[in-house]
């Protein structure tokens, strides 16, 4: 039995090497979703575990439709094995007589009548299995020791199994370059004039202990690929790879040189705006707005992460929003979404913000911010469950208060609805974050009540205000915080009041000639309208596709930017493709699906972006090393 929080623990790669064994064990693939309550125990138990009803009812809840390999792993670190020992003494409490023997109607008698209630028949399988000798008598040592050596067993043999053939072990944990990996060398596609990089297009060495400890812990944890034995032997995989040395980022000198000389005496509009974490693995949202030129002119561009004040230094971990990257795509307004064309994308960075300058034509155009989510990724949940801040007390003359923590969290979050940067928050601004948080619109009359009963100016909600609301919320409910923590947890709280699944930002726009204007987009438009651009802005960006060998209609497209590298499948064949993506030979990089290897099912005629790449530490070089190779249809 195995498991990561033992007296001897397992390195990570050994926990994951097990886990997968078992996995596979029970599904064709890690690729496999468990869909069932049932699954999920059956495969617990291969792992050593021996789910109760509760526990399993802890990760099987009404709204679970399926848990992945990734949350098998999860729930391996936070359910202890079941232990031999402690299973022992259980039975030595109902063993009266001391003689290492339990009758069949006193076992039945204890677990049909309490705790999780067993059947007649399931107490006649464990007899029928440990009563040797037939005389309704259970061996409870005997038993106890099976148990634990089958689980041990059924896990050896799967490991065994995982391990006996090397082209299976390869497509299982992403060893997927043949031969001598030293001799390997690789032509990288040549980028666009467009694209400036620092770049050497060879395939690294293959990485020391001390690298692979410089990769992102995320990408060694999980790698989702299918197992197919009797096809992966049958015929050659069809590869194709990437490699790319990148150099170590100025950060301060890519952008400098583009910003205008007088840029301060130019026509400027500001907006705020937020990334937000979804529900859906990998889903990121944000406002996109309507940018508005009134006539041709030279147009300077920026986006950064937003520094929030109650947010000092010494609150802020170092994997905060402030270190996320962002970026701006600027499309052509056309009447429908398939009529937007990519007019230019922010490259160049200086400092925290990502710049484009250049002349942009009189019209109308979509500004569609963007970050990759190398690093705004959801955090993994720990064993033991933070204690949540608390949000609201009692005066001393018996009053509900909102605590001065929750206050501090109300204001950033004023912050990051103010659109605008003026104080104030307008019907317009309030409603999207009541959409945010509750999904519904606050209308006129609605309105009309606030500004009589809360704190406004010029018919806009102050700070004030806003804290005026949020405490007759919490005295409405006679300070139960249940409705305050759902408005935190959808603009990206976590229950110690810190900001980890949302980036707040600030874009601005500059224009030498003519006054510009932004305004928010409806939120129907979102994610397609982003997709889209930033598959225009690949394949634009990339130069010559790669062909995946033997596939000439699934071509793979990788752009490589001074700070980003993100790369795209395309499938121009008339059947869906699985493609496997192994990143494990890259050094001091990280991942937009959070893990070095994983593959990804693309549809006919159809594009995908696969995965976005980031340094880890952009002051040290980083090697983007990736290997693609198509997986047998079933």
């Amino acid at each position: 039995m195995f498991s990561p929080a033992s007296s001897q623990p397992l390195d990570e790669e050994t926990f994951y090497l097990k886990c997968r064994a078992v996995y596979i064990s029970v599904f064709r693939s890690s690729l496999t979703s468990i869909t069932s309550k049932q699954q999920l125990c059956r495969v617990l138990q291969l792992a050593g575990r021996n789910p109760s009803l509760k526990t399993l009812s802890k990760y099987w809840t009404p709204a679970t439709s399926n848990l992945n390999f990734d949350d098998f792993c999860e729930i391996l670190k936070l359910e202890k094995q079941t232990d031999e020992n402690e299973l022992l003494r259980i039975f030595k409490g109902m063993d009266a007589n001391g003689d290492g023997f339990i009758s069949h109607g006193k076992l039945e008698k204890a677990l049909t009548t309490s705790g999780e209630k067993m059947t007649a028949e399931e107490i006649s399988a464990i007899f029928s299995i440990a009563d040797a000798n037939k005389e309704s008598k259970l061996d409870y040592a005997e038993f106890c020791r099976m148990l634990a050596t089958t689980a041990e067993q059924c896990q050896s043999e799967a490991l065994e199994r995982l391990e006996a053939d090397a082209k299976m072990r390869r497509q299982n944990f992403g060893s997927q370059i043949d031969g001598n990996p030293k001799s390997a060398t690789y032509s990288s596609a040549s980028p666009s004039a467009a694209v400036p990089t620092a770049t050497t297009a060879t395939l690294p060495q293959p990485p020391s202990e001390s690298q692979r400890q410089d990769s992102d812990p995320a990408l060694k944890k999980d790698s989702r690929t299918p197992s197919r034995v009797s096809s992966a032997r049958s015929r050659r995989s069809p590869l194709s790879s990437t490699g790319v040395t990148m150099t170590a980022s100025s950060v301060k000198a890519s952008g400098k040189t583009l910003e205008p000389a007088a840029l301060q005496n130019w026509q400027h509009v500001g907006v705020r705006g937020c990334f937000f974490l979804e529900e859906e693995e990998g889903s990121i949202s944000s406002l996109q707005y309507r940018f508005h030129l009134p006539q041709r002119s030279s147009v300077y561009l920026s986006i950064q992460p937003l520094s929030l004040g109650h947010h000092t230094p010494d609150k802020v971990s170092s994997g905060s929003w402030m270190t996320v990257d962002t970026a701006i795509f600027v499309t052509s307004a056309g009447q429908s979404k398939e009529e937007c064309n990519l007019v230019c994308f922010t490259e160049a960075r200086d400092e925290e913000r990502y710049v484009w300058s250049g002349e942009l034509a009189a019209g109308s155009y979509f500004l569609l911010p963007f970050t990759s989510g190398c690093r705004l990724r959801r955090r993994r949940r720990t064993a033991t469950p933070t204690k949540p801040e608390p949000l609201v007390y009692r005066t001393d003359s018996g009053e509900l208060d909102l605590t001065r923590a929750l206050r501090e969290a109300l204001s950033d979050i004023f912050d990051v609805i103010d659109l605008d940067g003026n104080g104030l928050i307008s019907l317009e601004e309030y409603n999207l974050f009541e959409l945010r948080t509750s999904g519904e619109k606050c209308d006129e009359e609605a309105w009309a009540i606030c500004k009589e009963t809360f704190d406004t100016r010029r018919n806009q909600l102050t700070r004030q205000g806003f804290m005026e609301l949020h405490l007759m919320e919490a005295t409405e409910k006679d300070g139960d915080p249940s409705d305050l923590w759902l408005t935190l947890e959808a603009m990206g709280y976590n229950q110690a009041l810190e900001l980890v699944e949302a980036c707040p930002f600030q874009m601005d726009v500059h224009c030498e000639g003519c006054p510009p204007s932004l305004q928010p987009l409806s939120l129907d438009w979102g994610s397609r309208l982003l997709n889209q651009a930033l598959q225009k802005s690949i394949v634009a960006s990339a130069g010559e596709a790669r062909a995946l060998r033997g596939h000439d209609n699934v071509l793979v497209y990788t752009y490589r930017g001074d700070h980003r590298i993100s790369s795209l499948v395309a499938n121009k064949g008339i059947q869906k493709v699985t493609v496997h993506v192994n990143n494990e030979h890259s050094k001091n990089c990280c991942s937009s699906r959070g893990m070095s290897v994983f593959a990804v099912e693309v549809p006919a005629k159809t594009k995908m972006v696969h995965q976005h790449v980031l340094p880890i530490n952009e002051r040290q070089e980083w090697t983007y090393c990736c290997v693609e190779s198509t997986l047998p249809s079933q």
